[in-house]
């Protein structure tokens, strides 16, 4: 279940914006936040994750009273991403720990895109003694709609959904540390969590 990572846009607006706020950290350390935020905002959304699903969906048809049917099995690869939201990002939101050279960052909620089908590398499967072009086509809007039902469910479940607020940390705690160490402030601990979650 392949994944992918978006991340070197954001790092390159990211550490602009850092080595932007250095040059005056020393008189303001909220200055930096709010310019941290604005660089958040920029971005609006950043996707941290996808995942490449083929869900297994069965549409079923019967004409003359019953005595005709038809069944249709597809296998339609669906892809899903997850993204964050940043312009959600506030002041409340990051807090930084010059002592102690911490930047606590707490991220909202995770949103799943609708699911994205590709039909042109469906399979389909047909049984039936003669299907009609209607009941076909019938039979196409039904998987397409399961499909993406199950689609959205897979995306989801607890496995995928732990794999996305991983890799959500991870660029976050990445297009963050990277950029205050290039700007000179040594070894930075950038500790990430979403709401809801303990504080690491």
């Amino acid at each position: 279940m392949p994944a992918r990572r978006q991340w070197l846009p954001w790092l390159i607006a990211l550490a602009a914006v850092v080595l932007a706020a250095w040059a005056w950290w020393p008189t303001a350390k909220n200055d930096v936040l709010a310019t941290t935020l604005t660089a958040f905002e920029k971005q609006n959304r950043l996707s941290v994750f996808s995942a490449e699903l083929s869900p297994v969906v069965v549409a079923d048809d019967a004409e003359l009273f019953g005595m005709l049917t038809s069944k249709q099995v597809a296998v339609i690869p669906v892809r899903v991403d997850y993204t964050l939201d940043l312009s959600a990002m506030t002041r409340e939101r990051m807090a930084w720990d010059m002592k102690a050279k911490r930047l606590d960052v707490r991220l909202p909620p995770l949103t799943l895109s609708r699911p994205n089908l590709d039909e042109g590398r469906a399979q389909y499967l047909r049984e039936g003694v003669w299907i009609s072009r209607n009941t076909q086509d019938k039979l196409t809007r039904e998987n397409t709609a399961a499909a993406e039902q199950q689609a959205a469910a897979q995306a989801a479940n607890p496995v995928l959904m732990g794999l996305a607020r991983a890799s959500a940390k991870d660029a976050v705690r990445q297009n963050l540390a990277i950029p205050l160490q290039v700007a000179g402030f040594g070894d930075v601990t950038v500790a990430v969590r979403f709401d809801g979650e303990a504080t690491p």
